[in-house]
């Protein structure tokens, strides 16, 4: 049997599955808080190691990744905030990145320090589509180079002054590395270089930047932020299913909905968008989650119409004590009730916004109608009952009052198991075996 192990490390548990790579299954999984006050790595190799002697191998490869010490933290600086500043953006979620601070035009001394009290682990640099204006683009590289910035640059303008500004922002001592232009012609969105490149610069200079080991070896292993390794499993499920669908993340901070649409053709036409379409997009709702964000789910709720005054009061009260407590486990069928009430009303206000448009930016919003599959993850939809989980999903599915076109035929299901992550992981090495994976533990067949 060929194996190997998969471990997430998140900023509260570090999860490992081992995988049999020929048969496409878990056969093995353990868990470990993660141990971000003294050394990750103690927590990974717990993690690993109850893994492995559950399925009872020894020395297998390891394919890691981490949202530990609050992940990727990116800032986009574009030319027009419309076009290619919100096209920067929509790239920067797909890398799997928390977008933190966006600016358009031309930097000046006070956007040079919004850019810095924002604290981007990564700026992405865009503007201009190839052969058109660099005007813009070039004052911000110049712009940058003078202020002395260290925190590393990825360039992914306007490809003819690429080579020149790269030069400008290294000569200045500037870490860069250049990618190809995020919007190259209007209304056509090209994320995949630039991804590729915010990739490498996270597993270069942001792991080992933040502290979380002390010796090497922890940055050696980490292939990928976390949320670009699930929205990686979210293309392998899509490929799989043969179809669109929608996958919600409920986390502890922040709730990230995932959705892989079919192409559109008319999107290509006269009333395109000009910042271009993403057909694979990626959500983030920082003041959604189910234990540093309660509160956030409160309002958002209450704002939404969710809930009424009476539980509102209730559930502030719910809010506050997890909110103080983000380690705090439901103990009895009383708090996993509240548990999965404060998943479903993040769920649902989390795919509204995605739906409506929101949070990606698009104009109309996304398009869910024709989703075939709606997965939900995260902790709290695998440890409160199955039934509850389902509830959680069937909530969102049932939102015809949201604003947005509920799903027609979608099937939902919980990612119990962590597949996602490891099929993401998996990907580029074994495609055969994540394709497997997914079809398997999430019953695609």
């Amino acid at each position: 049997m060929s194996t190997a192990v998969c471990v997430d490390v998140g900023s509260t548990y570090t999860k490992a599955v081992v995988v049999d790579l020929d048969a496409g299954r878990l056969v093995g999984a353990g868990a470990s808080p993660t141990t971000v006050g003294s050394d990750v790595l103690r927590g990974l190799d717990a993690a690993v190691g109850v893994a492995t002697a559950a399925a009872g191998v020894g020395d297998v490869p390891w394919y890691v990744c981490s949202s530990a010490g609050g992940g990727l933290r990116l800032a986009v600086v574009g030319y027009e905030a419309l076009v290619t500043a919100q096209a920067g953006r929509r790239v920067g979620l797909s890398a799997g990145a928390d977008v933190v601070h966006v600016a358009a035009g031309r930097l000046g001394a006070a956007q040079v320090s919004a850019l810095r009290a924002a604290r981007p682990d990564v700026v992405l640099l865009v503007g201009g589509t190839d052969g058109g204006d660099a005007a813009v683009l070039t004052h911000n590289a110049t712009r940058l180079a003078r202020a002395r910035w260290r925190v590393p640059v990825v360039l992914a303008g306007n490809v003819d002054v690429r080579e020149e500004l790269r030069a400008v922002l290294a000569g200045a001592g500037v870490p860069v590395t250049v990618a190809d232009n995020v919007l190259p012609r209007i209304g056509v969105l090209e994320p995949g270089s630039a991804r590729a490149a915010i990739r490498e610069v996270f597993l270069r200079h942001v792991i080992g930047g933040k502290r979380l080991s002390r010796g090497p070896r922890f940055g050696r292993l980490v292939r990928a932020a976390t949320p670009d390794a699930v929205l990686t499993g979210v293309e392998v499920l899509a490929d799989a299913v043969g179809g669109d669908l929608v996958v919600v993340d409920v986390g502890g901070a922040t709730t990230d909905v995932y959705s892989v649409l079919t192409p559109d053709e008319r999107a290509a036409g006269p009333g395109r968008e000009v910042a271009g379409s993403l057909w694979r997009a990626r959500t983030v709702e920082g003041d959604l989650g189910v234990r540093w964000s309660a509160p956030g789910v409160v309002r958002a709720a209450v704002q939404e119409r969710l809930v009424d005054a009476v539980e509102e009061g209730a559930l502030a009260v719910a809010a506050g004590v997890r909110a103080a407590d983000p380690g705090f486990v439901a103990a009895d069928e009383a708090g996993w009730v509240v548990d999965a009430r404060f998943a479903a009303l993040a769920a649902t206000v989390a795919v509204r916004r995605h739906a409506r448009g929101g949070a990606t930016g698009e104009r109309g919003g996304r398009d869910l109608r024709d989703v075939r599959l709606l997965v939900g993850s995260g902790g709290v939809l695998r440890h409160v009952p199955a039934g509850a989980g389902a509830g959680v999903l069937g909530a969102v599915l049932s939102d015809h009052a949201g604003g947005w076109a509920v799903p027609r035929a979608a099937r939902a299901v919980v990612d119990v198991e962590y597949v996602l992550a490891a099929a993401g992981l998996l990907a580029a090495d074994h495609p055969v075996a994540a394709g497997a994976l997914v079809r398997r533990h999430l019953a695609v067949d």
